[in-house]
């Protein structure tokens, strides 16, 4: 059994609900049914722990968590603050925990904000899924899986 968690920064509480057009409708509760569409009877090896905070110190608290837990793997979503924190980056770079960051929507295609094309993140992760909404967490456990597996 692999145990991967769930990582969500500010305003992904109300995924969902907050701007359906750009985030869509889909819950963060749905992403088991996502998992299993993709992986099949291997979705049956994975736990998943959901955490999500409006709070930069209270995520990294949690990644500090995840290295002690023995946690497999991270997917991602830090909001805003993939495009802003250092201090999740450097987080990142030292608890040794693999990290996929995960965005709900295109951050490339979303040119009327530039800012949001940033990541001082993914420098730190083995990889970025973005755009597929809610099944972007899917696919990041998915390649953690394939990752940690070597399958």
């Amino acid at each position: 059994m692999k145990t991967f968690l769930i990582l969500n920064g500010p305003n992904l509480g109300y995924v969902g609900k907050r701007q359906p057009e750009i985030y869509g409708s889909d819950k963060i509760e749905d992403i088991p049914v996502h998992l299993k569409k993709i992986m099949g009877s291997c979705a049956d090896e994975i736990k998943l722990e959901f955490f999500q905070s409006n709070s930069e110190g209270a995520l990294i608290d949690r990644l500090e968590k995840a290295r002690l837990d023995k946690i497999d793997g991270v997917a991602f979503n830090a909001g805003a603050y993939t495009h802003t924190s250092l201090a999740l980056a450097d987080c990142l770079a030292w608890i040794e925990v693999p990290c996929v960051e995960v965005h709900i929507s295109n951050i490339w295609a979303r040119t009327q904000d530039p800012v949001r094309q940033k990541s001082f993140m993914g420098k730190q992760c083995i990889g970025v899924i973005a755009g597929f909404g809610i099944m972007s967490y899917a696919l990041a456990v998915q390649a953690l899986f394939s990752h940690v597996t070597g399958d």
